[in-house]
């Protein structure tokens, strides 16, 4: 698995418990992330925008992989439109990077704001995957405009 815009390390480490001894956890940030114990489980410190950060990842993941999960969140200035279309530009960097690395039956789960860029973003994923489901956590406050879009086996 992926982790993009993994810290502080938060779901890195709920997908440890998930995939055990047995799987692989790779969390990027920009931003340090805490370091775990377990030998299947790596840090990369770098920007997903970045060709030379993705370049990284696929040698530590030649094989790909089966989810790549992005929670990247930009820092937000209190501008709606500024803010939407940074997050849109964040998830769409991750959306490139998930094109490169992911396995073709994996899934991609992706935070978004909702806005006026929203529904472009929906139409280029709905191009790249097979399966789209639009999910708003119960955790997440009601009058919050994130959302998150699990994407489902890569298209040819």
């Amino acid at each position: 698995m992926l982790d993009i815009g993994a810290a502080p390390g938060g779901w890195m480490q709920a997908a440890r418990e998930i995939v055990g001894e047995k799987g692989y956890i790779l969390g990027v940030d920009i931003l340090p992330i805490r370091q775990f114990n377990e030998t299947n489980v790596e840090t990369l410190l770098g920007d997903v925008s970045d060709s030379c950060t993705v370049d990284r990842i696929k040698e530590k993941m030649p094989h790909g992989a089966a989810a790549v999960l992005c929670d990247v969140s930009p820092n937000v200035t209190g501008v709606w439109e500024v803010d939407t279309a940074r997050q849109i530009d964040l998830a769409r960097s991750s959306l490139e990077v998930a094109k490169k690395i992911l396995q073709p039956d994996g899934a991609f789960f992706t935070k978004v704001f909702q806005g006026d860029l929203f529904d472009e973003f929906l139409k280029e994923m709905k191009q790249n995957f097979r399966q789209l489901h639009i999910v708003k956590p119960e955790a997440s406050k009601k009058k919050s405009s994130e959302i998150y879009i699990l994407a489902l086996k890569l298209r040819d």
